[in-house]
């Protein structure tokens, strides 16, 4: 059955008139009658009770009627919608994510996205940290990931969204607390607090990068999987860690934030996603997130990198 013997029973079902169905259909009645009778040949049954005068359905025809109209509707719709897929409206949008940058990001970049796009479905990946998550996108599993610069994979773009700064995050009963500054040496022979080791925390990495620049490894006795975690752990006087500047919304009794001493450690939060991804969805979040999560006006000259 060809969809065109669909579309010539409906036209003539609802004129009862095969010279008004060919005129609707833009096409002579001979060719229209041929179609009826080629739907009724391969159907084994007779649609309309036709004579000189008038035309009508039989009950065969009254059955095919309304499941003929839904398989229109149908394909009209699934039409609609691979148009709107094309136009980048409807699609889903696998996003990874983990640490203080994307929590502060991350709703907003939802928000707007179902606001201009409520056909997008943005599939959310956590505990998906920076360097995993460009991994990810780079080898294709995720189209969008919340990551560190620099970046040096081939293929891949990036959207700055937030330059930050390491500071330290210490009991407010620790000796240093009450120092305005803090320098990365003096935490030497101190109990650090961090995010797991080999999980691709960016900021765990540059932790131990201040550290190592000081002439120590940091002494980790304790691991958690996220900045909430660690901070509340800090708090109650486990260890004191290295966190960012966009983790002092975080407020819990005895807790304290400090700078620290010297120059400062800038890092940058990213959208990262591949260029030659072909996901028009993609490409819709991309525009929403370029005025959802616009890049820093100012950045610093040189921000000092992870590795």
């Amino acid at each position: 059955m060809e969809l065109r013997h669909v579309t010539a029973f409906l036209a003539v079902a609802e004129e009862l008139h095969f010279g008004r169905a060919a005129k609707r259909l833009q096409m002579a009645q001979p060719p229209l009658s041929q179609q009826i009778r080629q739907l009724e040949k391969e159907l084994g049954v007779q649609l309309f009770e036709r004579n000189t005068r008038s035309v009508r359905l039989t009950s065969a025809g009254q059955s095919f009627l309304e499941p003929a109209r839904t398989v229109l509707k149908d394909l009209d719709t699934a039409m609609r919608a691979a148009k709107a897929a094309g136009r980048g409206e409807y699609g889903r949008v696998t996003v990874g994510f983990a640490g203080a940058s994307s929590h502060e990001s991350l709703p907003l970049l939802t928000r707007a996205v179902r606001a201009a796009h409520p056909g997008i479905e943005l599939v959310l990946a956590g505990q998906t940290y920076a360097n995993v998550a460009l991994a990810q996108v780079a080898e294709g599993s995720l189209d969008l990931g919340f990551v560190r610069l620099p970046v040096t994979q081939p293929g891949v773009a990036t959207h700055v969204i937030a330059e930050e700064e390491l500071i330290c995050a210490l009991p407010s009963d620790h000796r240093l607390a009450e120092r305005t500054h803090i320098p990365v040496a003096d935490l030497r022979e101190e109990p650090f607090v961090s995010f797991p080791a080999n999980t691709g925390s960016s900021l765990r990495d540059a932790t131990v990068s201040a550290c190592e620049q000081e002439g120590f490894t940091p002494r980790v006795v304790q691991e958690a999987p996220d900045s909430h975690t660690i901070l509340a752990l800090v708090a109650a006087g486990v260890g004191v860690t290295l966190t960012l500047t966009s983790c002092q919304h975080i407020q819990q009794t005895g807790l304290v934030y400090r700078p620290l001493e010297g120059p400062s450690v800038r890092l940058r939060a990213a959208l990262a996603w591949r260029k030659d991804n072909p996901s028009a969805a993609l490409r819709s979040v991309l525009a929403v997130a370029r005025e959802a999560l616009p890049a820093p006006r100012r950045l610093s000259p040189a921000p000092v990198d992870t590795p």
